[in-house]
């Protein structure tokens, strides 16, 4: 059931934070990932092994997806899989910021059944399992309503503000204030405290994955840049970057994308 697996991982989140709160803020060893996939800490790779033997050993038959694990094929043939993002916002963290969270999801034939993400050093648990609703610290929190341009704030990095990328200039709708981690805009968004979000460049599966639901269950709207629904558990675990926010603003912001030729990259 989804709200017994949403229970195990808001105890593998807490867990995961004790881990990675004792780590924080002191020198630590840390490495750059082949192929400019950007830093690794010794408190990613540790809060990683203890999420990898604590959450298959209570779901032996799910497969298994994290960002600090060489992927394996075998996920591919389980109705249900783990999604884990160990820390996102590893280079924040590194660097002393409180703006980076744990990412774990279940997905189960493609669709996200139950996630949370984790923000221990801001006491923020979002949690969400299908049919549920979303949640705050176990207070029910929902999108906002702005349906125009003129009403919105949208979280975007800078790259995402390229003309290029817009059919008629940028929309003057765009908040640039900096969320190291993908999944803590996606909260954002699902808390109300922002109308939408969105990045255009492929996106790794454990950033989106839990915010993805989170949204969703809290009254959103979220597809891929193109308006595709999102699938989970995919042989290459990327998508096609993400737009997430209430039902009319998603609307609107579809409606002004400049859609790539295929086989194009944002």
């Amino acid at each position: 059931m989804p709200e017994t697996d949403l229970s195990l991982l808001i105890d593998a989140a807490r867990e995961a934070g004790r881990i990675a709160v004792a780590y924080a803020g002191r020198e630590m060893q840390s490495w750059d990932k082949p192929k400019g996939a950007g830093p690794v800490t010794e408190a990613d790779l540790a809060v990683n092994a203890m999420l990898e033997q604590r959450l298959p050993s209570a779901r032996p038959g799910y497969g298994w997806l994290s960002e600090e694990t060489e992927d394996n094929q075998d996920r591919l043939t389980r109705d249900r899989v783990f999604i884990i993002d160990p820390i996102d916002g590893t280079r924040s963290f590194a660097e002393g910021s409180r703006l980076w969270a744990h990412s774990l999801a279940i997905a189960d034939r493609g669709q996200v059944i139950a996630g949370v993400i984790y923000l221990p050093m801001r006491d923020m648990l979002f949690a969400a399992a299908r049919g549920q609703g979303a949640t705050l610290n176990g207070q029910p929190i929902r999108v906002t309503a702005a349906a125009t341009e003129a009403e919105a704030e949208v979280l975007a990095a800078k790259p995402n503000l390229n003309p290029d990328h817009w059919q008629e200039g940028v929309a003057p709708i765009f908040r640039r204030a900096y969320r190291p981690s993908l999944a803590y805009r996606m909260a954002l968004v699902a808390q109300g405290r922002f109308d939408g979000m969105l990045t255009l460049r492929p996106s790794w599966e454990w950033d989106i994955a839990a915010g993805d639901l989170i949204l969703r269950e809290a009254g959103g709207t979220c597809t891929d840049r193109t308006g595709r629904p999102l699938r989970f558990n995919n042989p290459n675990p990327r998508l096609n970057g993400v737009v997430g926010a209430g039902s009319e603003l998603h609307k609107v912001l579809m409606g002004r994308l400049d859609q790539p030729i295929q086989g194009q990259r944002a």
